[in-house]
């Protein structure tokens, strides 16, 4: 559709007619950040993917919106030109909740992070939204202080974020213990691990599990009785046929995390290089294993999303 609505109060927020359309109706929609779109993969496999995965999400019953910045404006839901410019943006920025108004103020091309991304789909009545991984504790944060704004995201803002947990070059016990310490349920999907991303596996045992997108629904309706409440993390391993083990990864991702500290690499720019680096050292099976995560995550949310709406709707006098 090439038609577009602006319905919030927030004129900077602009919503593709077919989410303006889905959200008035009362039907499921679910949000995508872009990083993984301008920083995750390369052209023209972004492209290509972000499409497979708004396709996947369509075919669960739910309406997909893409999050990026373009034109000073914030972009909720891409057409097809928009997301094929940001596919092939060299210069877009990395947009966390820090980024954003500058991105917009001086009208750069931005892609949204996972805290970006809640914050905007808050902002647009969005309430599911499905990514890769999270941002967490980084190694070392006894030193650099690098955590990423995710983590204060979901304990701010109530949007249910749907990943393979969290990215495996992060410190994963600290990550849990601070989503712990903010009050955000991690609820592991089907297991009883904490999933790592490329891995089904942590080694780590997830706070909570749920088996059926009902069930998750039903703690999201629950969470929202109370006010002043944060987000959920529901943690979904990847799929088995796609997954490289904990044990194959960990020497990858160390050798890849020892890399970006010798040549100085820190804040937003270790985790692009990071996996661009496990890309190369594992002959571009992490980036299928990427896909395959990305894909079963969006088609989770969308499940999620669609008896989030229903129930909603059953709620309605």
């Amino acid at each position: 559709m090439s038609t577009r609505l602006s319905s919030l109060p927030n004129s900077r927020i602009v919503l593709s007619a077919e989410v303006a359309d889905a959200r008035a109706a009362g039907q499921a929609v679910v949000a995508l950040e872009s990083t993984i779109i301008t920083h995750g993969m390369p052209w023209p496999k972004n492209a290509e993917t972000a499409r497979q995965v708004e396709a996947d999400i369509r075919a669960q019953g739910a309406v997909p919106a893409t999050i990026a910045a373009l034109d000073g404006k914030l972009h909720v839901g891409l057409l097809d030109g928009e997301m094929e410019r940001l596919a092939e943006a060299k210069t877009a920025m990395k947009c966390s909740r820090a980024d954003l108004a500058f991105a917009l103020a001086t009208r750069r091309t931005g892609s949204t992070t996972v805290a970006a991304t809640m914050m905007a789909a808050d902002a647009a009545g969005i309430s599911v939204f499905a990514t890769g991984g999270i941002g967490g504790v980084h190694r070392g944060a006894q030193d650099s202080f690098d955590i990423s704004a995710d983590l204060e995201e979901l304990a701010r803002t109530p949007v249910c974020v749907v990943a393979a947990g969290a990215k495996a070059l992060l410190d994963l016990p600290k990550t849990l213990e601070v989503l712990e310490t903010r009050g955000v349920p991690v609820v592991a999907y089907g297991t009883d691990d904490f999933p790592a991303f490329w891995s089904r596996s942590s080694g780590l045992p997830a706070p909570y599990r749920l088996d059926t997108p009902e069930d998750i629904a039903e703690l999201l309706a629950v969470r929202r009785s109370f006010p002043g409440h944060g987000g959920v993390l529901v943690a979904n391993p990847v799929p088995e046929s796609a997954e490289i083990p904990a044990g194959e990864m960990a020497g990858i991702i160390d050798a890849a995390v020892a890399e970006a500290a010798k040549r100085g690499i820190s804040g937003k720019d270790v985790t692009p290089f990071v996996l661009a680096l496990v890309y190369e050292m594992t002959g571009g099976r992490s980036l299928d294993t990427n896909i395959a995560l990305v894909r079963n995550n969006a088609r989770l949310a969308a499940r999620i999303a669609v008896c989030d709406a229903r129930a909603g709707m059953d709620a309605t006098p």
